[in-house]
């Protein structure tokens, strides 16, 4: 059934944003959650559905309607996992190309998901829902990787809180078109492209900051070795940024040339190396490295032979 939580705000309440007071009252759930939960009506105010960015009055009424929780519909699957680390709160996967990491229209099974399900059983985090168990944050299905995967809602909260505030390491590799002249940084907002909604764009309407810095590693005659650092996580950041200044990623089928000079690469060359954050129970800060991806190892070699 569906349960139903009220509050009354106070002076110091009156002076945070709803989410932001949610997020304090209900320090096991993420903030993204309880947006969502704004987003689709189940917050009230004083009897009427309010924003996240609202700040309510003194005294007045929060309801909260959080909906019943679905059935777990997501099949363990035997999948060979590449683990880089793991312990009691977490664990750190080497995603491979190709996989999906959470189930949706379409791929319902083959996901990290279904893999963890079956690793794991039933330790993992539930705070992003039966579809989502374990998953913090993601990559993209043709990226490559290290990710982050939390056992528990403690975990979960505290990698979450980290990647709110930035503060967590992520480095990646790519080879992108044409020859980059210097390092540099790309500084924009990006949100949901106006026409194509299925893609991201820069400097759009409601967008959000990013930034993606990046180093020059290797040049070849027509294409760039580069590796990024992410201060923020946006949808297709990155790939969306390097198109932005006319240098997209190599095998990108979705922001790059409709022509692939490589018959056989299949999706972006993109791999998400390096991942570094505070570990939620020790406290200590950890840092693994994901090798590069046997493909991407051998198009390397391929273009320094050219050289």
């Amino acid at each position: 059934m569906e349960r139903r939580e009220e509050m009354k705000i106070d002076a110091a309440g009156s002076k945070k944003r709803l989410d932001r007071l949610l997020a304090d009252a209900f320090p096991q759930l993420t903030r993204s959650y309880l947006q969502n939960l704004i987003r689709n009506g189940c917050v009230k105010v004083d009897g009427k559905p309010a924003k996240a960015s609202l700040k309510a009055g003194e005294g007045a009424i929060v309801q909260i309607d959080f909906p019943e929780l679905e059935e777990l519909s997501v099949e363990p699957e035997n999948i060979p996992l590449d683990i880089l680390y793991e312990d009691e709160d977490l664990i750190i996967v080497n995603k491979p190309k190709g996989m999906v990491v959470h189930p949706a229209a379409g791929h319902y099974s083959g996901t990290l998901v279904n893999a963890l399900l079956y690793h794991c059983h039933d330790s993992l985090s539930g705070i992003n829902g039966v579809l989502r168990p374990g998953i913090v944050h993601r990559i993209d299905q043709n990226t490559t990787g290290s990710l982050i995967v939390c056992k528990n809602d403690a975990a979960h909260q505290a990698i979450a809180d980290q990647l709110a505030v930035h503060s967590i390491t992520r480095k990646y590799r790519a080879i992108v078109h044409g020859r980059l002249k210097e390092d540099g940084t790309v500084h924009t907002t990006i949100g949901r492209h106006p026409l194509h909604r299925k893609e991201m764009a820069v400097n759009v309407p409601n967008g959000k900051d990013a930034v993606t810095h990046y180093r020059i590693l290797q040049t070849f005659d027509r294409f760039t070795y580069i590796e990024c650092s992410l201060e923020t996580g946006r949808t297709h950041q990155i790939r969306v940024h390097m198109k932005s200044i006319g240098h997209p990623i190599l095998g990108d089928d979705v922001y790059g040339p409709a022509r692939c000079p490589f018959k056989n690469l299949q999706g972006q060359t993109l791999h998400a190396m390096t991942i570094g954050f505070i570990h939620p129970r020790t406290q200590e800060y950890m840092e693994f490295e994901a090798p590069l991806p046997e493909y991407f190892e051998h198009l390397l070699k391929s273009l320094q032979s050219c050289v």
